[in-house]
């Protein structure tokens, strides 16, 4: 069985991410928006995901995470 590139590094970025905070119980905020995170970064068509809820609308979705931040983690900077 063999694994893409992509999915390796899909796999290390979503571990990034996860010990950055974009973690199942943490609190993020983007988009003006604080977002409570129900599940640990997953791959999504092109890109990062979590599942989320916020306070004014507690139904969970699906919250793809801006390309910018994954850019920074690729590249092992940190967001200011």
């Amino acid at each position: 069985m063999t694994t893409s590139i992509r999915g390796v590094i899909s796999a290390e970025i979503c571990a990034k991410l996860k010990a950055l905070g974009y973690a199942r119980t943490n609190r993020i905020r983007l988009y003006g928006e604080e977002y409570e995170v129900l599940s640990d970064p997953f791959s999504r068509d092109d890109g990062v995901a979590v599942e989320v809820v916020t306070a004014k609308e507690r139904k969970p979705r699906i919250l793809k995470l801006p390309k910018m931040i994954l850019r920074m983690v690729a590249q092992g900077r940190r967001a200011a």
